[in-house]
């Protein structure tokens, strides 16, 4: 895994003129004082300990607005601050600490989906497949495609960051075109459309544990699936990739002109792009044909003449069903098998051990992702436990009430406020943690379901991240842009990237309402839009 903050070498003199690069230099100012995330939960972790004895001495309460017969609700219709600043506290404290991280929602989800998708990467299946479908496109849709790709590669995180970018580059510049346009129609699709995809990957598994942990304040028996946003983010895709192409086309490739060899590095030329072998085709054909049986057998296990093993037992339906409660697993085979088969035929899997070794490769890079994962554990359960998150729900849900911020316009401050938030906190699950314990319940008691919640977070997490000097590849980007550009300052390539945010925050802000609010589509198979406390 590449180190975050890799933006911090930047000449500061690049970044220097001009209001909005001020601007810039102030949000990398204020993100470099923040401390690492690992060490902002540990130090949220305490905060809330002593602001829940504070708030506990002076025994601070809400009227609980749940009805009478619900879960968890006290016989005195009171929500109390419960201090964890105590001897009764700190036992809970020190029993807990195991397995708050242990029972931890996207823990267990997240390390199963990916043994999948590193067997997937590690045979070089995932590389495979965007280099095939970039290459093999019609010069008139170059763009479009580069754009889809970059919205796929998030299946696998590094991927797009490290293999696809750099090669959307090369591609422009063989066809004559500007690098830097390629460059920037792709970390587009790869960046700003991140949470946009075509299928499930690690990050859905990751934000509905999340969105579950926020949402049993308000209801314990609540539990969001991997799949809740996979409807709004399938039909996202295809807006990103058209927004993108429209964008870099119409806007950005005239703006950046003509493209200067002399203002490249002198080794330019000798860079080449690697066509697919006719083994390399063979291999991506067997693995398709082994995703349509892996296909063809989960999709028998929901029909109903076919017994329909996985449907709900009582409602024989899909919500609900132990179909939708294992997606993860399916996930898991549905990358595990392709991966292996391609493998197998390109020569570099042959028997189990070789699958063995990718999968611990996988998990050898979430060293990192633990740590984190163990931090924000503890963040979240004394959150839960000093009842801080649902007093704040009521008292935030009673004030927008007040100022009228009670139906869907809600949304769009909501997800401007996530894409604000994303400038200095550009990890999805960290900046998810810290806010989900907070909005969810508040948005469920002004009526919204968490399903849409997430799936407006999602948008607000993603468009700004090609603008914020705090993602953890920007550094990266900066460096191969800097090859077809010498002395090209952060400025310069937040300025570049900066219509796809603006676009895509307005253009997918409207996909969302004219989905949810306009046309009453779900979200996601069997995820309602509204919730009654």
């Amino acid at each position: 895994m590449l180190a975050e903050n890799t933006n911090s070498s930047v000449n500061k003199e690049q970044i220097r003129g001009g209001w909005f690069n001020r601007f810039l230099s102030t949000v990398e100012w204020l993100g470099n004082l923040l401390p690492h995330p690992i060490t902002l939960f540990a130090c949220f972790s305490l905060f809330i300990i002593l602001l829940s004895g504070i708030l506990g001495y002076f025994e601070v309460s809400v009227p609980d607005p749940r009805p009478l017969d619900a879960a968890g609700r006290d016989p005195d219709g009171m929500i109390e601050v419960i201090s964890l600043f105590s001897a009764e506290g700190l036992q809970r404290i020190v029993g807990g600490l195991v397995t708050n991280f242990t029972g931890f929602a996207p823990l267990g989800t997240v390390l199963v989906a990916l043994l999948g998708v590193a067997v997937a990467e590690h045979s070089g299946l995932l590389s495979a497949a965007m280099r095939g479908l970039v290459l093999k496109a019609p010069a008139r849709l170059v763009t479009f495609t580069l754009v889809f790709a970059g919205i796929l590669s998030n299946t696998a995180a590094e991927l797009g960051y490290v293999v696809l970018i750099p090669m959307a580059a090369m591609i422009f510049h063989s066809l004559g075109r500007h690098p830097l346009a390629g460059l920037a129609a792709a970390f587009a699709g790869v960046s700003g459309g991140y949470s946009a995809n075509l299928f499930l990957g690690t990050i859905d598994p990751l934000l509905a544990g999340l969105t579950t942990e926020a949402a049993k304040m308000i209801d314990p028996e609540y539990a969001v699936g991997p799949e809740a946003n996979y409807f709004f983010m399938f039909v996202s895709v295809f807006l990103i990739a058209i927004l993108g192409a429209v964008i870099t086309e119409k806007i950005v490739e005239p703006r950046l002109g003509k493209f200067d060899p002399s203002q490249a590095e002198s080794n330019l030329e000798k860079t080449q792009m690697q066509a697919l072998t006719s083994t390399e085709r063979r291999g991506l054909r067997n693995a398709g044909l082994a995703l349509l049986a892996v296909g063809l057998v989960l999709c028998i296990t929901i029909i109903p003449q076919f017994g329909g093993v996985l449907l709900h037992p009582e409602t024989g339906g899909l919500k609900g069903s132990p179909f939708l409660k294992g997606i993860v697993a399916f996930i898991f085979v549905s990358f595990a098998i392709p991966g292996f088969v391609y493998g197998k035929t390109v020569g570099c899997m042959k028997n189990d051990k070789d699958v063995i070794n990718a999968m611990s490769q996988g998990m050898s890079t979430l060293g990192m992702y633990i740590v984190l994962v163990f931090f924000a554990s503890q963040f979240v359960a004394f959150f839960n436990w000093t009842n801080l998150g649902t007093v704040l729900a009521v008292k935030g849900a009673a004030l927008l009430t007040a100022l009228g911020l009670d139906g869907p316009e809600v949304f769009v401050f909501f997800i401007l406020m996530c894409a604000m938030v994303n400038l200095s906190l550009g990890s999805s699950s960290a900046q998810w943690a810290v806010t989900a314990p907070i909005f969810v319940p508040m948005l469920m008691l002004v009526g919204f379901a968490p399903e849409v919640i997430q799936a407006a977070y999602r948008i607000g997490d993603s468009v700004t991240n090609l603008i914020t000097p705090m993602m953890s590849y920007f550094g990266l980007i900066l460096a191969v842009a800097s090859r077809y550009q010498k002395n090209l300052g952060i400025g310069t390539l937040v300025a570049t990237m900066l219509p796809y945010s603006m676009i895509f925050f307005v253009g997918w802000t409207l996909l969302f309402y004219l989905w949810v609010f306009v046309l009453g589509m779900p979200v996601g198979p069997g995820a309602p839009t509204y919730y009654t406390p």
